[in-house]
């Protein structure tokens, strides 16, 4: 018995031992990809300076990049989010034929190169439809067409965070509302729409940080003009293409302060209970 049980502990340890190989390759693995991350950014922190970054406010063009991408980025969110909890809840509830064909067709914005999405934009907006839209509202080369470009990447993966979050919801929830008389929009309103508070926030957190980065359809469908449709991405374009690094740089900086302060703004009222039960 005793050499039984020495054998055991012997076979434990070195089953302990053994793992300490495979979490240093997990460590080796992830850690290279956290550390490029933090270079990245400490390189951008090394190559530019505080009288970059105030030059850059200074611009006009620059300030007026700035408003246009936190304008468009909120509408952006604002419009993914009206679109998306619908989609959502129709495809994580029904089943219909075709339901295959929808769900590849709402995928295709996310596998789609951008630059493809821009000049499908175009080509659209040159046939007789897009046409007698832009009799009324003016879209391409201008601000509405900064909206939509964005909102045609941005809405895919808004779209697919709430149907995973209406998957995590249980349906009997909804049938126990229907035996208490509740129609299917009473249950939708009062049972299953404010459950999805903690999924809207992420969607709505990353079409905005979506749309912030969104270049190729904007610089196809709109094009990037000074004081137009100029957002952060294409102004950083501009600035390198005129070989003003410090200022693509400068400006590539805004833009991860942005995302950075959203991202902290959504972890202060998940923690402060603003929103009951709201983890991300």
């Amino acid at each position: 018995m005793n050499a039984e049980g020495e054998h055991r502990r012997a076979s434990g340890e070195h089953r302990a031992g053994s793992d300490v190989p495979f979490l240093a390759c997990l460590l080796v693995l992830g850690g290279t990809y956290v550390l490029l991350i933090a270079g990245m950014l400490l390189a951008d922190l090394a190559f530019t300076s505080p009288g970059h970054l105030l030059a850059s406010f200074a611009s006009r063009e620059i300030r007026y990049a700035v408003r246009l991408s936190l304008l468009s980025c909120s509408m952006t969110a604002l419009l993914s989010l009206w679109v998306a909890v619908p989609i959502g809840y129709l495809m994580s509830r029904f089943e219909f034929r075709g339901k295959a064909i929808v769900d590849a067709l709402l995928d295709i914005p996310i596998v789609l190169p951008p630059l493809v999405i821009g000049l499908s934009l175009l080509i659209l907006f040159r046939t007789w439809p897009g046409q007698f839209v832009e009799r009324f509202i003016p879209i391409t080369y201008a601000v509405p067409g900064v909206i939509l470009a964005q909102f045609m990447v941005a809405c895919a993966f808004a779209v697919r965070t709430m149907r995973t979050t209406f998957d995590q919801i249980s349906p009997r929830q909804e049938q126990v509302a229907f035996t208490l008389g509740c129609s299917r929009s009473q249950a939708f309103w009062m049972v299953v729409l404010p459950q999805t508070r903690e999924g809207m926030l992420a969607a709505g957190t990353l079409a905005w940080a979506r749309a912030l980065g969104e270049f190729g359809p904007i610089l196809i469908f709109c094009g990037a003009t000074r004081l137009r449709t100029e957002v952060m991405p294409t102004t950083v374009f501009l600035e390198l293409s005129v070989g003003n690094i410090e200022a693509a740089v400068a400006v590539s900086l805004l833009m991860v302060l942005a995302a950075v302060f959203v991202l902290l703004v959504v972890r202060f009222f998940a923690r402060s209970g603003a929103y009951e039960g709201l983890r991300l």
